[in-house]
């Protein structure tokens, strides 16, 4: 018998109380999906105890968009599928999954766990695995004890062995059983193909429970968990919430366990996919998304949003900034209420000042864009200073072309340069010019009319009340 374990994550239900279109597995939290995070806790788990999973979902309910998902996310990861077609129990479920792969008999282990509980920690599986293969118990059962039980599965023990009873099936002596089943299961495989058949659907949800292969007089055992909070499932979108602040609670302190300064944490938005190096501060009210990496000794300011994007060492960003993969390089200061689209790469000790927007834009070491400008499809060179008011007038109605400007160069307030254009070096360009023409290096540019003044004529302009 192989030591591989299998893992078969229920994912076929409708979630009908949560009352949306979304399949339930696929509900989003904290930048990810319910089942997504179930499929990386199993997958630290695998690495921790060094043995191979097979991964293996039961779905049923817009099977597509599940499949489509997982194979997205998890393109290393073999996958194996398969359909229940009526929904007609757990232990219908599992059925179903060994009768589309009865390879999977073979393997010595079977966690049983669902889609929707993304709070289960790595180290809980490799808990109850290392439990089940040490104690020679044939099934575990995680528990936990709750001052309201209501709605979950009762523990009622015998020698050996215990029932685990459902709230419907429940009589009112053992409702008040405040041991309750978690959902989440290990069995020897064996056991599962011993009792797998004699499970019955005589209840009053008219369903085959998993839970009967758990029994007063089978060689099974309860494992009692502290933090029921941890297995938490999403039946609604009250529990989803509640789910999403403990990912992102769980987040914020293994964060500041780490050297990581968050004031008021309660009120930052922090995804577990984010990477942030110590001595950095958090100012409140930050959201922080996706594949982003922040390194040491950077501030971040009220309200800025970051989002796939990689801030380095001693980068100031200030409030109210918007970030999407967006690169800035080391000791640069950006901000208020600066916006880095897609493709901006901020190089070291530059200067991005308030309501200025770049995108697929590189800007060399010490560039300065301090006030009021939009730097699009651009290359900048070093120590170039932009003036307030600039634009790269990059699109001309079906093509965005490049303006590229050397290094050491000033560019006066209120300029557009009309791509595609190639300034110098050490180029001067006069304030309010419109640029259409290159301009070699060590040149002055000027692009504006003559001004014309007409004394005494003001009073024909001006409007009074």
């Amino acid at each position: 018998m192989s030591e591989k374990i299998n893992v078969v994550i229920l994912a076929a239900g409708k979630g009908t109380r949560l009352k949306i279109d979304t399949a339930k597995p696929l509900c989003p939290a904290a930048g990810k999906t319910l089942v997504d995070f179930v499929i990386e806790s199993l997958s630290a788990c695998s690495k921790n105890l060094g043995i191979e999973i097979d991964y293996n979902l039961v779905v049923g309910h817009k099977k597509e968009e599940l499949m489509k998902h997982v194979k997205g996310s998890f393109p290393n990861l073999k996958i194996n599928y398969a359909v229940q077609k009526e929904q007609l129990g757990t232990g219908h479920a599992v059925k179903t999954f060994f009768d589309a792969f009865p390879a999977a008999w073979e393997n010595k282990f079977t966690f049983v766990v669902c889609a929707d509980t993304p709070l289960i920690k790595p180290e809980t599986y490799t808990e109850i695995y290392r439990e089940v293969n040490h104690s020679g118990a044939d099934a575990v059962c995680v528990t936990f004890t709750t001052n309201d039980p209501y709605g979950y599965g009762r523990i009622e023990h015998g020698e050996p062995g215990f029932n685990i009873v459902e709230e419907k099936d429940a009589t009112e002596a053992q409702k008040k059983i405040n041991e309750v089943n978690s959902g989440l299961y290990i069995f020897k495989t064996e056991h599962i193909k011993n009792f797998i058949e004699k499970i019955d659907d005589k209840n009053k949800s008219g369903e085959f429970y998993l839970t009967d292969l758990f029994k007063v007089g089978y060689n099974v055992r309860s494992h009692v968990f502290r933090d029921a909070k941890e297995f938490l499932g999403v039946n609604n979108l009250i529990q989803l919430e509640e789910v999403e602040s403990l990912i992102l609670e769980r987040k914020k302190h293994e964060l500041m366990l780490n050297g990581i300064k968050i004031i008021n944490s309660q009120s930052s938005y922090i995804e577990p996919s984010v990477t942030i190096a110590a001595e950095t501060t958090i100012y409140p009210h930050v959201s922080l998304m996706g594949n982003t990496q922040i390194g040491k000794h950077v501030i971040i300011e009220p309200g800025a949003v970051i989002k796939d994007s990689k801030i380095e060492d001693g980068v100031t960003v200030k409030a109210y900034s918007y970030f999407e993969k967006a690169h800035v390089k080391a000791n640069s200061d950006i901000g208020p209420f600066a916006r880095l689209r897609e493709g901006s790469v901020i190089s070291e000790e530059c200067k991005i000042g308030n309501f200025v927007e770049t995108k697929k834009s590189v800007l060399h070491k010490g560039v300065k864009v301090s006030h009021l400008s939009y730097v699009g499809d651009a290359e900048i060179g070093q120590n170039t200073n932009i003036g307030c008011g600039f634009i790269t007038c990059n699109y001309d109605g079906a093509q965005k072309h490049k303006t590229t400007i050397g290094k050491d160069s000033f560019i006066g307030s209120d300029c557009q340069m009309i791509a595609p254009i190639n300034l110098g070096d050490r180029v001067y360009i006069g304030s309010g010019s419109t640029i259409n023409k290159d301009v070699p290096d060590d040149a002055f540019a000027i692009a504006r009319q003559r001004q014309t003044t007409k004394e005494g004529m003001a009073p024909k302009f001006i409007k009074k009340k």
